[in-house]
């Protein structure tokens, strides 16, 4: 542990008893905090008061009594998807409290090296095959943070000997203080959570705290196609690694030849790593990545200067290039009915990552989309509609914004869904009306373009309900 004793006998204050607040809860009191969970949940909704209770942990449950942060407080760690606007926070904060996400008390305790890696798009796919790489190098990695096992507990577990390879939210980073990756990469930025974050400006802000403590002996990794990760390069200390798949780097991953407009197939292409003496090294073909879709070809450059970044062998990262297949929920292949393919991309919660997924296929494509309305007009996706889009099936609040963009694109075929029942039948009668529509050649493809949190209680439930009503065609 870097500081295993830095919060003995201090009072902590942990808000929300989700996963990661459970988790960091046990591990401060396991070093002797004095540890409170809140949660503005009723007790009967919050099967894991019971557990922390009987470790000696106070839980809280039901709303936030007004003496809950005091200037005694030494910490508070809130769950990420807790506003700063609520009144604990904002008390916590004019007292001069710190508030921190489970991330920072992490990072805290953990001795491994770490690796961060964020974006609006492409964070798991990314992740996980950065762990897949380390692990065929040899390195030891263990792959935490929002792709699944909270960070605190994977930090307990981990030695000098490993890696720690994170993905990390816009939410997670803002409550980050002294967090300071050894490789941090930014994948992308898109418009998206603007609902918490108000502005493009605090969402820019968050992800760049990924940047804010490293130092010259670190490694930022850029994508160099996407302007805002560019505009960040002045404000980065650290060495910069760019990607790109669109320009052919001095130093950094790159495809070459470029990829350019309606030049995608005929070319031979190959990824190509270029060091800081100029020397090359041919990592894989192009067209042997194991995932379709060019975003996925970032995602493979993003992932190779990851693991080069932490010291793996670029010539032996083509092997896990080819071999890996994927994250459930991210373009995903689902079954072959009656000749058409159907693909579950549930994780596309805005626009432009289903933009990304419409891109990766030359066959007409029965697009299923719609969730949580968070504002946006979604014109974004009128230029993707009208050129490859065969068929629109609409649900969810934003139904109407997009029936009305996709006449707009010229569809001939425009369904919209809301038979008043429950939010899997509305999901399977999607899935029918889209089936009606498809034939042999057509893909099938649910990519909401939205959030799910009108209609399931999160994505990977979505993507459930939608591959089970494929396979019950």
């Amino acid at each position: 542990m870097k500081h295993p004793d830095l919060y003995r006998g201090e009072e902590v204050v942990v808000l929300g008893l989700a996963k990661s607040g459970v988790q960091v809860a046990k591990v401060l009191h396991e070093r002797g905090a004095l540890v409170t969970v809140n949660d503005k949940k009723e007790r009967d909704q919050s099967p894991e008061a019971s557990e922390l209770e009987s470790l000696g942990i106070s839980v809280i449950c039901g709303g936030h009594p007004d003496g809950l942060i005091h200037e005694g407080v030494r910490l508070v760690v809130k769950n990420p998807g807790i506003p700063y606007s609520v009144p604990p926070v904002q008390k916590a904060l004019q007292l001069g409290v710190e508030v921190v996400t489970e991330v920072e008390v992490a990072y805290r305790l953990c001795v491994a090296p770490m690796i961060g890696i964020t974006g609006s798009n492409g964070k798991t796919t990314t992740t996980t095959w950065v762990g897949h790489m380390l692990e065929a190098a040899g390195m030891n990695p263990i792959v935490a943070g929002n792709i699944g096992t909270p960070l605190s507990q994977a930090a307990l577990e981990a030695t000098e000997d490993n890696w720690m390879v994170v993905e990390l939210s816009s939410f997670q980073l803002k409550g980050t203080e002294t967090f300071r990756p050894k490789v941090g990469c930014l994948l992308n930025v898109a418009e998206t959570h603007l609902d918490y974050h108000g502005d493009m400006k605090d969402y820019v802000a968050s992800k760049a705290k990924l940047f804010a403590n490293q130092l010259e002996s670190d490694t930022a990794v850029l994508n160099w196609d996407d302007p805002v990760c560019r505009e960040l390069v002045p404000y980065v200390q650290a060495s910069i690694l760019p990607f790109s798949t669109s320009e052919e780097l001095a130093q950094g991953i790159f495809v070459s030849p470029s990829f350019v407009p309606d030049r995608e197939d005929e070319l031979k292409r190959v990824i190509l790593y270029r060091d800081a003496m100029g020397q090359e090294t041919e990592i894989a073909a192009v067209d042997s990545i194991g995932l379709p879709g060019r975003f996925n070809v970032e995602n493979a450059l993003a992932a190779c200067a990851i693991a080069i970044a932490a010291g793996a062998d670029p010539a032996g990262l083509g092997g896990v290039l080819a071999s890996f297949r994927g994250v459930e929920h991210r373009l995903e292949y689902v079954a072959d009915k009656g000749g058409a393919v159907y693909y579950n991309n549930s994780k596309a919660t805005n626009s432009k990552a289903t933009t990304m997924a419409l891109a990766s296929f030359r066959q007409p494509v029965v697009l299923i989309a719609g969730g949580l309305d968070r504002g946006s007009d979604y014109m974004e996706l009128l230029p993707v509609l009208g050129s490859g889009v065969k068929a629109l099936v609409a649900l969810g609040q934003t139904k109407d914004k997009l029936v009305q963009v996709a006449g707009l694109a010229g569809l001939k075929h425009i369904i919209s869904v809301d038979n008043g029942e429950s939010a899997a039948a509305v999901l399977q009668q999607a899935v029918r009306e889209a089936s009606a529509i498809a034939e042999a050649g057509d893909v099938v493809l649910l990519s909401p373009a939205c959030a799910s949190w009108d209609m399931f209680t999160s994505y990977e439930e979505r993507g459930r309900i939608f591959k089970a009503a494929v396979h019950n065609l």
